[in-house]
């Protein structure tokens, strides 16, 4: 039963994932409420393997009203939920819960945080375009869709192992124009867009690419962010990319999606991306 007198109660969110604990959802979200005004308090969590379901269940029945998910269990989450948005379907994956009573609406807003950054941030111009994507796991399912949207005249994923870069295309097919190959295939192509949806930055590693892949003026864009640019965009640089573009706000543009889908008020992304990209300097 709901405590009358509990008006003045912060509405609870929190980010679930393993590990957690350098996770940057918490900070983002209290710049998001602090700028809008919105009473809400947000944790990090972290949920050990086999646990995210209880997890869940008892953040939920705590009278939490919504939860975002990171690696490892984006998967997991999809396949807990009672409805799921259409591109959170595509993506078969869920980064962001609104729990509506009993029930567990699935988003993911990875995709469209994606997009703003590259789109309303940077200007990148993506429709009529030659992109590339590199890795055919869990982040580049949840970009695809949102990419194939804006209409690129082609899109390859380029995987270490080919045969995963040709069924992630093959599912895609009916988005837009999109085949899938291993890296050795790109030899001889030219894209406007490179984007790094591998892990290989977390590593410190760059994935096996052929020198003359840029068209002139080409944009390079790695998922991963730091206070250094990470190898993939080192590379960039070396090879002549118009702009380097790490992914710090691609994580608030997304941020900010899940923050509307809670509280139905649309923050400010750029005077966050700003304080975060200070304080990474700062350390």
């Amino acid at each position: 039963m709901t405590d009358l007198f509990d008006f003045d109660k912060p509405a609870r969110y929190a980010v679930m994932g393993n590990p957690i604990q350098h996770s940057k959802s918490p900070r983002i979200h209290s710049l998001f409420a602090q700028q809008t005004g919105q009473n809400i308090e947000y944790s990090a969590i972290q949920v050990d393997p086999g646990g995210l379901e209880q997890a869940i269940g008892n953040f939920q029945a705590s009278g939490g009203k919504g939860l975002n998910i990171t690696v490892p269990f984006k998967r997991t989450a999809w396949e807990l939920m009672d409805e799921l948005s259409d591109r959170a379907r595509l993506a078969g994956a869920v980064n962001t819960i609104l729990f509506r009573g009993e029930e567990r609406f699935g988003d993911n807003t990875d995709g469209i945080g994606l997009i703003r950054d590259l789109r309303d941030n940077h200007g990148i111009p993506l429709a009529g375009r030659h992109l590339l994507l590199l890795g055919a796991g869990g982040a580049a399912r949840g970009v695809l869709a949102p990419l194939l949207d804006q209409r690129p005249a082609r899109l390859v994923i380029a995987n270490r192992t080919p045969h995963r870069a040709e069924e992630l295309a093959a599912d895609f097919r009916a988005q837009g124009a999109v085949h899938g190959c291993g890296f050795p295939a790109l030899e001889g192509k030219r894209f406007h867009l490179v984007i790094n949806a591998t892990a290989a930055s977390l590593a410190g590693e760059l994935p096996p690419l052929p020198d003359y892949l840029l068209h002139d003026d080409a944009c390079c864009y790695d998922m991963m962010y730091g206070a250094e640019p990470t190898p993939f965009l080192r590379w960039a640089q070396r090879h002549g990319a118009g702009s380097c573009i790490d992914g710090l706000g691609m994580l608030v543009e997304q941020a900010a999606e899940s923050f509307f889908l809670w509280r139905d008020v649309r923050p400010e992304t750029k005077p966050v991306i700003e304080i975060l990209r200070s304080e990474l300097k700062q350390k």
